[in-house]
């Protein structure tokens, strides 16, 4: 990565205090002011988009253009598009309920820029996850300031280069560079802060957003189940969790973690997955549409969790060895680790698919609510009844049924965790409302009853508040 789009300390506070004082002196209140940065926006995805792809495929040591396409820039153009359509609506004052007792008086809710929105983008989608919450934030009026990973080096430097030349520095600047930014950036009194990332991270920048009571919006990660009802099509299970466990080896937030099982199918399920794998990924070695594992670090990470392992436990679904140069790793599926086990307690991140044996929908939501609230929770099969006793009895971020990891792209909804997996929603008219003011506003009529409510109280008044309050 070039020196000069390293971001200092310094350039980092001067950088925040500049934007933070436009905020303040020229709120973006008109609709054609939002459209045209989005317009810039879609603008330069147009334009950088096979800069970005080939940038990721570089910090990854391979991932096809075809996966980006399909997980990163298919999402951020509908998202896009999604926002130019409904932001004028969504931005009108809106009349809101009030009591006939208030009558003729009205109440508004009028919704308002924030001011000066910070996020902070993963490595792993590193297109989606910057370009997503900037929809939300320019939509809503804001102005943004990014700070990318430093473990996607190539496509940061891409990405800062992109925005510098569609977007005034006065409106969206990106911030690049090492740990110590990223904890200097979190520790600014942005009016939002949007962090993508672990749960671990999670909790340091929400310390250091605190002492400013800056408001958070956490999208962490954690064990995303796959609970299999009796009645679920098992080859629909293993082709769909199949898919959500390759599409970037693994190394996304929504992944199926572990599948809850009977084990009399785990063979079956082993077997199919294999077949599975010969029919969309053969060759696998050399297979241009399977993706390499990030960095050594996180290649050693996975390595030292299927080594702790007893070998009997880890199956390998294609007859290819891992290989630590190219941080090539193939899907394996571990049979029925222990709870206490490391593929059990952390989040994986990585095509590594445990089979944990259950008995039975209760035993499978016990197991669920015994373990911190996940980001996603998958269920397959067809009764109705058992699919809704799961949805009742759970709680997690999303929910998807017969399908894995899609709900992330629909924009009439929100995306966000609960618990130990985030804090907060956003996508669509949701990320609108999570970036702005929602001001409440009365409007009091000129004949109004308030007259009466001032002391010397009059019997009136007396006999009225009894009635109200009997």
């Amino acid at each position: 990565m070039s020196q000069s789009i390293i971001t200092t300390i310094d350039q980092l506070q001067s950088q925040f205090n500049h934007m933070q004082g436009l905020t303040r002196k020229n709120p973006l209140n008109s609709w054609i002011d939002r459209e045209a940065l989005l317009d810039s926006l879609e603008a330069m995805l147009v334009e950088y988009k096979q800069d970005f792809a080939d940038a990721i495929s570089q910090d990854f040591g391979h991932r096809s253009q075809d996966e980006t396409n399909f997980a990163e820039l298919f999402p951020s153009f509908q998202g896009i598009r999604h926002a130019k359509k409904h932001g004028k609506s969504w931005m009108k004052t809106r009349r809101a309920g009030i009591s006939t007792l208030f009558r003729p008086a009205y109440n508004e809710l009028q919704p308002q820029p924030l001011g000066l929105v910070g996020v902070i983008a993963p490595w792993n989608y590193p297109i989606f996850l910057s370009i997503g919450p900037m929809i939300d934030a320019l939509v809503a009026g804001n102005r943004v300031m990014i700070k990318m990973s430093e473990s996607a080096p190539l496509f940061a430097e891409a990405f800062a280069q992109a925005v510098a030349q569609h977007f005034s520095p006065d409106m969206v600047s990106v911030v690049v560079g090492d740990v110590d930014i990223a904890a200097a950036f979190s520790s600014l009194p942005f009016d939002h802060l949007l962090y993508t990332g672990s749960t671990e991270v999670g909790k340091k920048v929400m310390a250091a957003a605190a002492p400013n009571l800056t408001p958070v919006t956490l999208e962490l990660g954690g064990k995303s189940p796959v609970i299999v009802l009796d009645d679920a099509d098992l080859d629909n299970v293993v082709n769909r969790v199949m898919m959500g466990k390759t599409l970037n080896a693994g190394q996304t937030c929504i992944a199926p973690d572990y599948v809850l099982i009977h084990s009399s199918l785990h063979s079956k399920f082993v077997k199919m997955a294999k077949e599975w794998m010969i029919k969309h990924y053969p060759n696998i070695s050399d297979n241009p549409d399977y993706t390499r594992i990030i960095n050594d670090a996180n290649f050693q990470r996975l390595q030292g969790y299927l080594t702790s392992l007893p070998k009997e436990q880890v199956i390998p679904l294609t007859d290819v060895a891992a290989d630590t140069e190219t941080r090539l790793m193939p899907p394996v599926i571990v049979l029925n680790p222990e709870p206490d086990t490391q593929v059990m307690q952390n989040e994986l991140f990585a095509p590594i698919l445990p089979l944990v044996h259950v008995n039975g929908l209760r035993d499978a939501v016990e197991f669920v609510n015994s373990r911190p609230r996940p980001l996603a929770l998958y269920i397959f099969g067809d009764n109705s009844k058992d699919i809704d006793y799961v949805r009742t009895h759970t709680v997690s971020g999303g929910v998807a049924i017969n399908e894995v990891i899609m709900h992330v792209a629909q924009h009439e909804l929100p995306f966000g965790g609960v618990g130990a997996s985030g804090i907060g929603a956003y996508h669509g008219k949701w990320g609108f409302e999570r970036m702005s003011h929602m001001k409440p506003v009365f409007v009091q009529s000129k004949l109004n009853a308030m007259s009466i409510m001032l002391p010397p109280y009059s019997r009136l008044f007396k006999k009225g508040l009894q009635y109200l309050t009997k």
